[in-house]
């Protein structure tokens, strides 16, 4: 409803879709490895975990606003598997708001991870593209495409050395790239898909790569 909260229905303000009080309530990803964005201990912020430290993603830092809990995770829902126009919206602010430009020069291109043809034909909808494609507009950045090659099984349940096998090969990117480039996934859980995609930039000639996401998975194992 205009002028209302989308999580507790109260008075928004500024037209924007929530009040200040679930606002800050939100699972913010704040305090997160900056290599891989999974979520730390409060002790550990701006440190790199010990995964990313003996197994390097192919990207060099991650920008994930929020974890995949509560709300969030219900809006994810609606919007990924409904195809949800207002929650797709709200999520998109919630990413700017949460991801605003680090120091350093902004990316020249971005890139939405891919769905397979044949998967986005059975969903009628692409979450990833939709998303991007409107964060390009507002923030002003070029919208590249890659190619996703192989319909690739569920990566529900897989571990992260599965998960990175289960990706070799599936994407890659019509080049040159320019040499900063960011990548953009709705929900990101080990982070093999944005390193898989990532791998294929590089051989595109991308020089430094950033993964975004709306959101991140906590792990429970490593």
């Amino acid at each position: 409803m205009p002028g209302r909260c989308l999580f507790c229905l109260g008075v928004s303000q500024d037209s924007r879709p929530w009040c200040e009080a679930c606002l800050a309530a939100l699972p913010w990803n704040r305090t997160a490895c900056p290599r891989c964005g999974e979520p730390q201990p409060g002790q550990a912020v701006g440190r790199v975990c010990g995964h990313c430290l003996r197994h390097p993603p192919a990207f060099d830092r991650t920008r994930v606003a929020l974890r995949y809990e509560d709300e969030v995770a219900i809006l994810l829902q609606r919007f990924k598997f409904h195809a949800s126009p207002r929650a797709g919206a709200v999520l998109l602010a919630l990413l700017e708001v949460g991801c605003r430009p680090m120091s350093g020069q902004a990316p020249q291109a971005l890139l939405a991870v891919p769905l397979h043809p044949h998967r986005a034909h059975q969903r009628g909808f692409d979450q990833g593209r939709w998303l991007a494609e409107r964060l390009a507009a507002r923030q002003a950045i070029p919208l590249l495409r890659a190619q996703r090659h192989r319909d690739t099984p569920s990566q529900r349940g897989l571990d992260r050395r599965r998960r990175r096998g289960n990706l070799r090969g599936a994407f890659s990117v019509t080049g040159p790239l320019p040499a900063r480039v960011a990548l953009l996934d709705d929900v990101m859980t080990t982070g093999a898909t944005l390193d898989a995609l990532a791998r294929a930039c590089r051989r595109a000639g991308a020089e430094q790569i950033e993964a975004w996401a709306v959101a991140r998975t906590p792990l429970e194992s490593p």
